[in-house]
């Protein structure tokens, strides 16, 4: 199993070059399923996760070419033969789940194991199945098996209980092949759901309101073959912020769009630096101690959960004490225990954690527990005196291509081990 070891403390200076958001690339993956025509994706980020659904599609029957080199990918549902997906191809990925709707409306009948992914709480599936329901299917549960029926589904009003990322984008896919009119109330508004949106669009769905909490969709017979291009990962940018708040440095990152950030961006803006948008990019300078900032998460645009932790790790050496509310998940605290081993001041009562800032951290021997705690750890990491090592790296090469590499270009010493 590799680890990283990180040895700090490390002021970092250089520029990325973001890779395409894996959370919009996933259910545009799943999108060809509606097709028996071409859909070519580009800026395709070569991650674990993507790696994972394309094995899941290609059992499907998928044709699939992916050239990681040019960032390319190139799929074509005409031979889907399959609507089986197994629990083996779902265990360690709970994105799988979005291939349920175009599934169930491609082909009238599909049973789809209960998902897997990060151990961070309960993500229930039920809104989907409500959903789904609203529109004609016919759903069991059985043996861990969603199993959905329908002949043909009919368009109709679903308001869910919940604002769910991939309970829309599953009944938004679902409703480009149902007969009539879909109409999605609360729904999700993540610029992810706003790019598949445009996708299918460019394939030949008749779609409105993307990006809003309403969404109509119009049903039609069939989708052609497109071309499309994922938006940046607005995580990863997020995330190297972060590293240059806590250490201090300048950094240039290339594919910067603060439309896609939210609030996000201005909590990032409130640790203090200089932030100066330039044609192609963003530039961060930080030449003191970050400033302590307080945040609660919520559906975008409020501050992404996906950030919490590499925020807290930014906390725990600032100016100040910052109170953190997880409004998300009920169980993505996991990474205070180990912040806490290299000296962090953090307390956590129920889905609030108080941070008081310390001037800095000690190095130690952490283990990460989720896709996001893996990098607010390393971050902590790069910020502690000594040498740290990092466990279950696996978690972070989900979601974050080549991280190491990337903050050893920035200066950082950063190595990836055995062991």
């Amino acid at each position: 199993m590799e680890k990283f070891k990180v040895s700090g403390p490390t002021r970092l200076t250089g520029e990325i070059h973001l890779d395409g958001a894996k959370n919009a690339c996933l259910p545009i993956f799943c999108a060809s399923l509606l097709s028996s025509e071409e859909l070519t994706v580009s800026n395709v980020p070569r991650l674990g996760d993507v790696q994972t659904l394309l094995a899941l599609l290609r059992n499907l029957g998928v044709e699939i070419e992916v050239d990681f080199e040019s960032k390319t990918c190139v799929l074509n549902g005409r031979g889907l033969n399959s609507n089986l997906v197994s629990y083996e191809l779902v265990k360690t990925m709970r994105a799988s789940i979005l291939t349920l709707g175009p599934l169930l409306a491609r082909l009238g009948e599909v049973r789809v194991s209960l998902p897997g992914g990060c151990a961070i709480g309960q993500r229930p599936v039920d809104q989907y199945i409500k959903g789904l329901e609203k529109m004609g299917a016919e759903i069991t549960l059985r043996e861990g098996y969603i199993i959905a029926k329908a002949s043909k589904l009919k368009g109709a009003r679903i308001v869910t209980d919940l604002v769910t990322v991939t309970g829309t984008e599953n009944l938004m896919m679902a409703a480009c092949l149902a007969e009539g009119h879909t109409v999605i109330e609360n729904a999700a508004r993540e610029p992810e759901i706003v790019d598949l949106a445009r996708c299918l669009i460019s394939m030949g769905a008749k779609i409105q309101g993307e990006g809003t909490d309403i969404i109509r969709v119009e049903g039609v017979s069939q989708l052609h073959a497109a071309s499309h291009r994922v938006i940046p990962d607005r995580i990863e940018a997020g995330t190297f912020i972060c590293a240059i708040a806590a250490c201090g440095g300048n950094l240039f990152v290339r594919s910067f769009d603060k439309k896609i950030m939210g609030l996000t961006y201005e909590k990032l803006q409130s640790c203090g630096g200089e932030f100066l948008e330039v044609n192609g990019g963003l530039k961060v300078n930080f030449a003191k101690r970050p400033k302590a900032v307080s945040c609660q998460t919520a559906p975008f645009p409020g501050f992404a959960t996906d950030m919490q932790a590499q925020l807290m790790a930014v906390n725990a050496v600032s100016d100040g004490v910052a109170l953190i509310d997880e409004s998300i998940f009920e169980n993505r605290f996991m990474h205070v225990s180990e912040m806490q081993r290299m000296g962090a001041d953090i307390k956590v009562k129920g889905r609030t954690a108080v941070v008081q800032g310390k001037k800095c951290l000690s190095a130690a021997k952490l283990m990460a527990t989720d896709l996001r705690a893996s990098a607010g750890l390393v971050l902590a990491a790069l910020v502690a005196d000594g040498e740290s090592i990092v466990d279950r790296i696996y978690h972070l090469d989900r979601g974050y291509v080549n991280m190491d590499k990337k903050l050893a270009q920035l200066g950082a010493d950063v190595l990836r081990i055995k062991g």
